[in-house]
């Protein structure tokens, strides 16, 4: 007889991670927007809270994987976690105006499209994250982290050209999500469009 594996409970330390990650979202937006944003220390202490929360991002599903921790929970909060915290980073940079409005509107039309996307094909079929949504996700962290850092303005050639291609990368890859739905559904309709 076949005994099946029970399934972990969603109080696991993975989960506690990606919760503490929720968690650091509020402080960092109140560190990155303290006084306009013009507060370098705060400013500083809010890379850190961004840097760590990105870090522990890779740590939670790697740890979830390896010790069998693997939740429903986990599935939906962590993706969400993401995107609360660079939703907030690029909203906080542009209310500061750091970053311009139309760069944070691309971006999140494209995160929270694609979020919607998933939850709209999924009676079809997964829309699983690919090796261009972790690159993009990677090149957004490291954009991200360049413009909340107070850094002096011979850097900004370099902010913004990090920021250009990781905007491109978020465009191209939606693009592709867009088509994977496409497929599936087209797929699971016995191929008619």
């Amino acid at each position: 007889m076949h005994r099946s594996r029970p399934s972990p409970s969603a109080w696991n330390v993975a989960n506690a991670i990606t919760v503490l990650r929720f968690l650091l979202v509020p402080l960092f937006g109140w560190l990155l927007l303290r006084d306009g944003g013009s507060d370098d220390a705060s400013r500083l202490v809010a890379f850190t809270a961004f840097a760590a929360a990105m870090v522990t991002d890779r740590a939670d599903g790697e740890l979830a994987r390896r010790r069998g921790l693997v939740t429903d929970f986990g599935k939906i909060a962590d993706p969400i976690a993401d995107k609360a915290l660079t939703g907030m980073a690029f909203v906080g940079l542009s209310v500061i105006g750091d970053l311009p409005w139309w760069v944070t509107v691309v971006v999140l039309v494209r995160e929270w499209g694609i979020t919607a996307l998933r939850f709209v094909v999924i009676r079809r079929g997964v829309l699983p994250a690919g090796r261009g949504g972790k690159v993009k996700t990677a090149l957004q962290a490291v954009a991200l982290g360049l413009f909340i850092l107070p850094l002096p303005d011979a850097v900004d050639p370099v902010q913004l050209t990090v920021m250009s291609v990781a905007v491109a990368v978020t465009i191209v890859t939606g693009i592709d999500y867009v088509l994977q739905a496409v497929r599936l559904s087209r797929d699971s309709r016995g191929g008619t469009v």
